[in-house]
């Protein structure tokens, strides 16, 4: 009976836990797009051109309090590449090039100014704007070597990421299509250096517990970053996909009320 409440116990503190994530960190968007401005499903769908050429736009985003360091730029542009490849496939949009977003500052309920200047100097009308935003915290742990009883202290550190994507019409100033996708994953560290046999080491949270050994003590920070964008990217792609199914079901719920 106690091992039973143990376990139950142990469920209810890890549904607890994902529950408490999903909202870490807190969106970010909404500082840069207005969420007025939604156009609902039937703008997207009764637009001819498909695919849309759009322009990527990364936006590294460090300005909410508590907010974690985001990727180094060659990441960050790694990251940049593989939306553009997948969102492609997920979506009826061709991305033809990534914008840098350098000139590009969050504002109170969103600017869209800034995105349009964008689009009027590359020529286009759509742009996807993808927000990148994370938050870490860390505290002590016991670290146990090999898988014996030998134990190290040494830190934990929790990295929770967030991927926002929102694909502008910048003619009339509307949001055609939003998805986001959160990553988590953990970086466990001895206090001492040096153990690079066991340590430092990043895992998927909650459930995966496979381990992914940094190449180098000094950058297990940007691995665990890098390993916990990779996830929300996922997430963020398999949540478009089905709100474009959702688009064309509607699309095609429409055509038969009105035949």
């Amino acid at each position: 009976m106690r091992h039973l409440l143990k376990q139950v116990s142990l469920m209810l503190s890890a549904v607890f836990v994902v529950s408490c994530a999903s909202t870490i960190p807190s969106a970010r968007i909404g500082d840069y797009v207005s969420s007025e401005r939604q156009a609902g499903d039937e703008a997207f769908a009764r637009i001819n051109q498909r695919p849309l050429q759009a322009g990527l736009v990364v936006v590294s985003d460090t300005a909410e309090l508590g907010a974690a360091p985001n990727l180094p730029e060659e990441a960050l542009a790694r990251l940049g590449e593989g939306l553009q490849r997948d969102l492609g496939r997920t979506i009826p949009v061709a991305i033809t090039e990534m914008i840098p977003a350098d000139h590009i500052r969050p504002q109170p309920h969103g600017d869209w100014a800034q995105f349009a200047e964008l689009g009027r100097q590359h020529g286009l009308e759509y742009l996807a704007v993808v927000v990148v935003s994370s938050t870490e915290q860390e505290y002590p742990v016991t670290l146990f070597l090999g898988w014996t009883t030998h134990v190290q202290p040494g830190f934990r550190r929790d990295n929770w990421s967030l991927l926002e994507c929102a694909l502008l019409e910048l003619k009339h100033n509307q949001t055609l299509i939003q998805a986001e996708g959160r990553g988590w994953a953990t970086q466990d560290r001895p206090s001492a250096p040096g153990i690079n046999q066991w340590y430092p080491t990043v895992y998927l949270r909650p459930q995966d517990q496979r381990r992914i050994w940094p190449p180098t003590y000094a950058g297990a920070p940007n691995t665990l970053r890098v390993v916990s964008f990779e996830q929300a990217a996922k997430r963020l792609v398999l949540k478009l996909q089905n709100s474009w199914l959702g688009v064309l079901e509607s699309e095609a719920t429409a055509r038969k009320t009105g035949s």
